[in-house]
């Protein structure tokens, strides 16, 4: 397999990702702007496994489990944030929990951690390129 395409596949499909979640966010549902985003930075770090692993990424879907078996090294405070940005993902899945996060999506809530995943996204694509 052609890790470099397959590496270029993931990055690609990362930023349709988040492309896709700031037009969510506009249209002001901020709970899935949130999912979306997470999805991006989830494929971005699926991006960099294939990278650095030279493999197809496993099916993992916890980040900062990504981000181990990537052996992508991040400080304690991106560690936190990804944990953070995690929850997203089961918070907009499941209908007890769905509401909840869908009371503290506010627009200023899901602005702060768009930009926290946009900044997470930047550092990682600076590893792989």
């Amino acid at each position: 397999m052609d890790y470099l395409k397959q590496k270029d596949y993931w990055i690609e499909a990362s930023e349709d990702d988040l492309i896709l979640a700031e037009n969510i966010f506009n249209s002001g549902s901020y709970d899935w702007a949130l999912f979306i985003a997470h999805l991006s930075l989830e494929k971005l770090l699926k991006a960099y496994f294939t990278y650095s692993k030279k493999e197809i990424p496993p099916k993992v879907y916890k980040l900062e489990k990504i981000a181990e078996l990537a052996s992508l090294e991040f400080d304690e405070n991106q560690i936190k944030q990804l944990k953070l940005i995690n929850e997203f993902n089961i918070q907009t899945r499941y209908p007890d929990q769905k509401k909840k996060f869908k009371s503290i999506c506010t627009k200023e809530f899901a602005e702060e951690h768009i930009a926290i995943i946009k900044n997470l996204r930047k550092w990682i694509l600076e590893k792989i390129k």
